[in-house]
């Protein structure tokens, strides 16, 4: 079993629009990746957790108050609520 990353930092809250949204388009939307290419190969490598558990599915649904964990840095599924000021 792979060890879920351990960010240690308090995450910032990202909104989304719909219910729900795939663990790749909010890396992407969180700034954590670049582009989807990026993200598939973290996910497949288990360096993504989503509520301090590892993550190998790329299409996994995240929910309101979900937490992505990756290098050090965490964000928070918001719903409906759109922050714009990301630190990294």
């Amino acid at each position: 079993m792979t060890t879920p990353p351990d960010s240690g930092a308090e995450p910032m809250d990202v909104g989304i629009r719909d219910e729900s949204i795939r663990l790749g388009q909010f890396l992407k939307l969180a700034s954590l990746v670049e582009h989807g290419g990026e993200a598939k190969e973290l996910v497949a490598q288990g360096a993504v957790a989503v509520n301090g558990e590892v993550e190998t599915r790329r299409g996994r649904q995240l929910h309101d108050g979900d937490v992505v964990t990756l290098g050090g840095q965490a964000a928070r599924v918001v719903h409906g609520e759109v922050v714009d000021n990301l630190p990294w």
